[in-house]
């Protein structure tokens, strides 16, 4: 689906010095760029609920040394 964009000049230029510097597309750079902020986002809120439910109690939390111990890694 074709979506329009508007780039400061600083990141243009650098997108087009990085496009040329490798022979990949500009497109191919902005849709790695688009797909890695994506994953860093969605990490993050998914991070941010989990913590919300260990503030709220719900939210089970394993000591290091149980987790060791459960592992079995301290035999």
């Amino acid at each position: 689906m074709p979506t329009s964009i508007n780039l400061t000049p600083e990141i243009e230029q650098r997108l087009d010095f990085l496009a040329s510097l490798t022979g990949q597309s500009r497109a191919y750079y902005l849709q790695k760029a688009i797909e890695q902020g994506l994953e860093d986002m969605e990490d993050y809120y998914r991070a941010e609920a989990v913590m919300a439910r260990v503030r709220r109690g719900e939210e089970k939390i394993y000591s290091a040394a149980e987790v060791r111990q459960d592992l079995g890694l301290d035999d």
